[in-house]
């Protein structure tokens, strides 16, 4: 990007939709822990979906990777299973505000709020209730991400696998029985591992200026959103996921901070669309992304940040 177009990207005080792609190659990209763990797909039309909670835990770790240590970018929903209600508390000790009984004050409920807002980067970013325990109010986040689907059907696969490893000691004993059979001795234990062979996914993203304004959402914090879209993957490595990566990250930029023109109607202007002579895509080259920029409305500005 250019520098003009990465300060309008970049700017908290506008409205912005997004239109993001990834794929992923002989992996699981979100497991159905209803349907033992295969991928998530939509029954009727067998497309896959990943949901947005999957997609902010990657930018969650990200985030948390890079900028752990620093104050200003915690992270309030880990997967090291942290207590939340302890996180709470701590707000209320930060801001030397009382937190006994069962209710507390709405202002020392607002302090912990804004405290939490300017700790904790998720919070200020997808939102968080953190009500719970000692109550630290409810943040409505500037960004909203929808489930990704995938542009095509896919194929979920559960392959059997096998480990020459065993459990469990009395598995691997041979027992020998008097008339001299024998039984047990087990060598080789079976188990299952979900995959797609490739899918190319979708999601929209959006990003209100008035909600960011709320929980102190600033420029710093939305460079880094779109930064973690993009590199994520990098951090997220997993046999299980296989290949994963970002694809396309296109963003529209609203003057009017209310907006210039319908989201729906951007995201029209961008489709991915399998070449005619596929029949079963298993690369993003079997795609061709159509974007098309010509004649936007008024006050809205294209960036393409990745794609």
């Amino acid at each position: 990007m250019e520098a003009t177009a990465t300060s309008v990207v970049n700017d908290a005080s506008k409205r912005h939709d997004a239109v993001f792609y990834f794929d992923v190659t002989d992996g699981n990209p979100n497991g159905d822990p209803d349907a033992g763990n295969l991928p998530r797909v939509d029954p009727e039309t067998m497309h896959g979906l990943v949901t947005d909670v999957a997609i902010k835990r990657k930018v969650r770790n990200f985030v948390d990777d890079l900028h752990g240590t620093e104050e200003r970018f915690k992270i309030y929903v880990q997967d090291k299973g942290i207590a939340l209600n302890e996180l709470h508390q701590r707000a209320y000790a930060a801001k030397g505000l009382k937190s006994t009984g069962t209710k507390q004050l709405r202002e020392n409920v607002d302090e912990a709020r804004s405290w939490m807002c300017e700790n904790f980067f998720d919070v200020r970013t997808f939102g968080a209730v953190m009500s719970t325990g000692v109550n630290a109010g409810q943040v409505r986040g500037p960004v909203q991400v929808t489930f990704s689907r995938s542009a095509d059907p896919i194929v979920p696969l559960d392959l059997s696998i096998t480990r020459v490893a065993i459990t469990k000691e009395e598995d691997a004993k041979v027992v020998v029985a008097e008339d001299g059979t024998s039984s047990g001795g087990k060598q080789t234990e079976m188990g299952r591992k979900a995959l797609v062979p490739y899918g190319l996914y979708r999601c929209n993203i959006f990003f209100s200026p008035q909600q960011a304004a709320e929980t102190s959402f600033d420029n710093e914090d939305l460079a880094l959103l779109w930064d973690a879209l993009v590199r994520m993957w990098d951090f997220d490595r997993s046999a299980s996921r296989g290949l994963m990566a970002c694809r396309g990250l296109y963003v529209f930029t609203h003057e009017n901070p209310y907006g210039n023109a319908p989201a729906h109607k951007l995201f029209e202007r961008i489709d991915a669309e399998r070449k005619p002579d596929v029949s079963a895509p298993r690369s993003f080259r079997d795609y061709t992304v159509i974007l098309n920029d010509e004649n936007l409305p008024d006050g809205i500005t294209l960036t393409r940040i990745e794609g």
